[in-house]
């Protein structure tokens, strides 16, 4: 076999090459070249190394290689012709035993494979020049022509045992090299089939290399913005999974590196879990990274941040109760209690629960004090995150100036959020919701306003939130209007919550015939989308604003129930039971209809039903307080506190203080009584006809 060792020698590095067993130095060789006498240096290596004409000839383009006269070396092999020699070697490598039984030697087969390797060498190295000069697809070319040679001479793959690790290694580069080739030179396809080609064929290749090309395909897959389209018929087994589209192909290429370094086959390396993070979270599919991070051994991570990680993962699936709970482990004292990140994360998961907000305050704050140096420009993220914590811890506060405080403070904190990220349309559209709660609704309705503006009404919820103060000022057809607009500007399958809201506003403005017309087409769109969307998807996949079939028959029970109709009620809640078996809002109409009959104590039982499911459902509340007030004058002092602790809940429910008005009458506190009807009127007068917090 050819060989070119370098040697120091003080001053100058001296080369040999070595051939058929025999070792010379290249220094006479050198010379040649240097003086341009190409064949006088190659007749020197045919004579000092027993080799033939193609063997010089490559070895010498080798050593020009080496030596970094790529041009030189590029003239070399331009004057072999690697073809022929290829051709002379295919039968002496493919040949298979004669019949009467006899092999080649090993020798022979030894000698056979040092040739091969020389001269496909050549032609890796001759891509190599073309691809230092810019000639990409002339160097694309050469390089699969080094693959071609490999599967003609080898027709059933390269064995596994007695290969020349010379002629592996060639193979193995040029394998990896050629996508890379094809991609420089903007030739996209052909890499794809180059890649393919590179992990579908027989080559022998170890491990590393074996990954490295799994990792280079599954990255160009996710990020090349070429459609790779399926693998061809050829390339598939049957019963085997076969990917649709770039992403399921990287996920399955990402899938096997991870499971070759949980074998212990390959070393660990971090960017092929931040691609597979990537490429699963485009999909919603973060539980498979946990999965991922579960299985990992421990030390790979820091176990702060495997915990973060972990956080994040259940975070992204509505998994929030696990992920809070590693994220207090990982904000231990003991830990890492200042980890901005892990910060944001817990203030963000606690500002969705009232019953956690206060904890989501502490983090909040933390965030805020740590938002320094390189990291500043968070600062206004934790500043968002306080506001809206604020502002969910000010729903549950006990009293009236402790919930007054935190709602100014929650607006304090959003404004400057805002000054930090005049950017953040998100930050436009909590101001307007929290003015709104607050029933500052001109403010409201300016942010609502300049949100649409902002997002185009690309966003469906600025149109709800528009709508409802509209809604709030008694300004129905207008807030119709909007409707109709944001129902042009979204596609059907997100209309539901604007078409419930369409249909609310008919009922309210006296026109029961249209809004029952609304929901009609609300059923049918339901009927389009169950023909249209797999039976196999599970819930956790449907959109928030996909048509939910349960809340249309249960809106349209509603519905009727305001119109009196109860047979009609009872058909609608039969079709909505047969979705939902349990919820508080079914039981609680069960509870209208009864009442509406005239069974008292049933309408309680229905109403107490839905409480014990939830606790802090005020609808229920409010009516059970008005069945005690009239059907038993000594429950007056329960049902006031079912009433007040309704409106802790939902301090501007009209309802409530119209009920706790009626039982201070009835109970002879007319002062206190006369408080609440005029408190009841007031917020009538700025009543949306769905509450705002629908709209967190």
């Amino acid at each position: 076999m050819a060989e070119t060792d370098e040697y120091d020698g003080g001053e100058f590095s001296v080369r040999e090459v070595s051939a058929n067993g025999i070792r010379m130095k290249t220094t006479e060789v050198e010379a040649k070249l240097d003086q341009g006498n190409i064949e006088e240096a190659e007749s020197s290596l045919r004579e000092g190394l027993s080799l033939n004409f193609e063997e010089a000839r490559a070895l010498l383009g080798r050593l020009e290689y080496q030596r970094g006269n790529v041009e030189g070396a590029l003239r070399v092999f331009d004057g072999i012709d690697l073809q022929a020699a290829i051709q002379r070697l295919q039968p002496t490598l493919s040949d298979k035993p004669s019949r009467k039984g006899r092999i080649r030697s090993d020798s022979q087969n030894t000698v056979s494979q040092h040739a091969a390797s020389l001269v496909l060498e050549a032609i890796y190295l001759k891509a190599k020049s073309l691809q230092n000069l810019g000639r990409l697809t002339e160097a694309a070319n050469e390089c699969r022509s080094v693959l071609d040679a490999v599967e003609r001479i080898f027709q059933q793959g390269i064995p596994d045992v007695q290969v020349d690790s010379r002629l592996q290694e060639t193979v193995s580069q040029a394998v990896e090299l050629l996508p890379e080739l094809w991609k420089q030179a903007g030739c996209n396809q052909e890499a794809i089939s180059a890649y393919r080609r590179a992990l579908l064929s027989q080559w022998n290749l170890d491990n590393d290399c074996c990954a490295r090309i799994q990792k280079a395909f599954a990255v160009f897959l996710l990020h090349s913005g070429v459609e790779a389209g399926p693998p061809s018929l050829g390339s598939q087994i049957d019963g085997s999974f076969v990917p649709k589209n770039n992403l399921e192909e990287a996920i399955l290429l990402l899938m096997i590196l991870m499971r070759k370094y949980f074998l212990g086959k390959i070393n660990w390396d971090p960017s092929v879990m931040e691609h597979l993070t990537f490429a699963l979270s485009l999909c919603s599919k973060t539980s498979i990274v946990a999965k991922q991070l579960e299985e990992m051994m421990p030390g790979v991570y820091l176990r702060s941040d495997h915990w973060n990680a972990l956080a994040l993962c259940y975070s992204g699936v509505g998994e929030n109760s696990t992920a809070l709970n590693l994220l207090r482990k990982s904000l231990h004292k003991h830990e890492q209690p200042d980890d901005l990140m892990a910060l944001l994360l817990a203030a963000k998961i606690c500002s969705e629960d009232s019953h956690l907000a206060a904890e989501g305050v502490g983090y909040a704050n933390s965030a805020v004090s740590n938002a320094k140096g390189k990291n500043e420009h968070l600062k206004g993220v934790g500043l968002r995150m306080l506001g809206l914590c604020l502002g969910k811890q000010a729903k549950i506060s006990s009293s009236d100036y402790e919930r007054s405080f935190l709602q100014s403070e929650a607006l304090k904190s959003l404004e400057a959020a805002f000054s930090y990220e005049r950017n953040n349309l998100e930050i436009i559209f909590d101001l307007g919701v929290q003015y709104a709660e607050q029933r500052n609704l001109n403010a409201a309705l300016r942010h609502a306003k300049q949100f649409i503006d902002a997002t185009g009404g690309s966003l469906l919820k600025g149109w709800r939130l528009l709508a409802l103060v509209l809604s709030a000022q008694q300004r129905f057809s207008e807030a119709e209007v909007v409707t109709d607009a944001a129902l042009d500007e979204t596609t059907k399958w997100e209309q539901g919550s604007m078409l419930r809201l369409k249909a609310k506003l008919k009922l309210a403005q006296s026109l029961p015939i249209d809004a029952i017309e609304t929901y009609r087409y609300l059923l049918a769109l339901v009927q389009a989308q169950k023909k249209s969307f797999s039976p196999h998807i599970s819930v956790s996949q449907v959109d928030d604003d996909k048509v939910d079939e349960f809340e249309v028959w249960h809106g349209l029970a509603n519905l009727y129930s305001k119109l009196l109709h109860w047979k009609d009620v009872e058909l609608c809640l039969g079709k909505a039971k047969e979705l939902k078996q349990y919820s508080a809002e079914m039981l609680h109409t069960e509870g209208v209809v009864c009442q509406g009959r005239g069974n008292m104590h049933e309408a309680l039982s229905g109403y107490i039903n839905a409480l014990l499911l939830d606790p802090s459902y005020v609808p229920s509340k409010i009516l059970i307080a008005a069945v005690l007030s009239k059907v038993a004058s000594k429950a007056l002092p329960v049902a006031r506190g079912l009433l007040s602790d309704a409106l802790r809940i939902e301090p501007t429910n009209t309802m409530a203080w119209f009920h706790l008005g009626v039982i201070h009458r009835d109970d002879g506190r007319l002062a206190d009584a006369a408080d609440c009807f005029q408190a009841a009127a007031m917020l009538e007068e700025s009543d949306p006809i769905e509450s705002f917090s629908s709209l967190l």
